[in-house]
């Protein structure tokens, strides 16, 4: 099955306030950021367009939530949305001979070297790298679907790591249970929460198709996070598919029973899963409703529908 690792390398990286060659790119070993994992970050992606053009899939959005998760965690920011906003881009003409297509973008926000401590202040640096990065789960995982297991580890209370905030920290929660989930075998793993509800994925946010075609996610009130490409999904469900979506809570054998089960997130697009903890998900493979909403995601983020064309940040 598809892996997601990717050799992350380009030739330029944007870093407080200017393009620098990739080898550039360092920070002292006493960075703050790096022992206490107070730093904030954002997956963004652009595609090449129907028309020949590269652009970034919901830009602004992106860079809001950067924003608003520096601000949970109070992390000063030296740049405003507009300025990181043209930052990306500027990057991205910059390398725009190497860069031709499945771009993905990687802005970071942490605190700098000085003082140590937990009660540290330092400066806060800002970087956005870029590069070539196909699928997170792989072509085939997109195709045939993906296996996974509910996780021994549970997803944090709300009142614990700020769920609504992509801070770096948080995601050693879920390097243990993505490890967990391929040494087993599988290729991602499901969060429950502390009450036992389905959260998310390690990395991406989950829908279920019930036998009625009802189209089933995790709502904002509970520990995940509010993803971009979820309420992508979520509105082109809605409006261009015609589908009912509710956002509701769902218990672990929903999964179990579900028509359909599928993933969203930027790095992982709408990924079906086939399997969830050795059984199988309605007939095994991609439903109808996941490979559809596939289909015209790709078609989104590729420019071929008008009514979507706001979401594109043209280089």
């Amino acid at each position: 099955m598809g892996t997601d690792k990717a050799n992350a390398s380009a030739e330029k990286i944007w870093m407080d306030g200017k393009l620098i060659s990739w080898n550039d790119a360092q920070v002292h070993v006493l960075t703050h950021g790096l022992h206490y994992g107070l730093g904030v970050f954002e997956g963004i992606r652009a595609y090449r367009t129907q028309s020949g053009h590269l652009a970034v899939f919901r830009l602004a959005d992106h860079m809001r939530r950067l924003l608003e998760s520096a601000h949970i965690c109070q992390l000063a920011m030296p740049y405003n949305q507009k300025q990181l906003e043209e930052a990306c881009l500027e990057l991205l003409r910059a390398q725009s001979t190497t860069l031709k297509d499945m771009v993905y973008i990687r802005p970071v926000a942490f605190m700098g070297d000085g003082a140590m401590g937990l009660a540290a202040v330092n400066q806060t640096r800002v970087a956005i790298a870029a590069w070539p990065w196909a699928s997170y789960l792989g072509e085939e995982g997109l195709s045939m679907g993906i296996r996974a297991k509910v996780s021994s580890y549970g997803r944090s209370h709300i009142n614990t790591t700020m769920s609504k905030a992509k801070i770096a920290g948080n995601y050693v929660n879920s390097i243990l249970a993505k490890r967990d989930a391929v040494s087993s075998g599988c290729d991602e793993s499901i969060f429950l929460d502390v009450q036992g509800y389905v959260s998310e994925a390690s990395a991406e946010n989950i829908f279920v198709v019930d036998r009625h075609g009802t189209v089933k996610t995790p709502p904002l009130s509970m520990p995940i996070l509010d993803g971009i490409t979820r309420d992508s999904a979520i509105q082109i469900l809605r409006n261009d598919m015609g589908c009912k979506v509710e956002e509701v809570a769902l218990t672990r054998d929903e999964l179990y029973i579900a028509k359909e089960v599928f993933i969203s997130g930027t790095a992982a697009e709408i990924t079906p899963i086939r399997e969830v903890d050795g059984r199988q998900i309605g007939q095994g493979g991609v439903g109808p409703k996941a490979k559809e909403l596939q289909e015209r995601y790709f078609k989104v983020v590729r420019g071929h529908y008008p009514q979507h064309e706001t979401w594109l940040s043209y280089v």
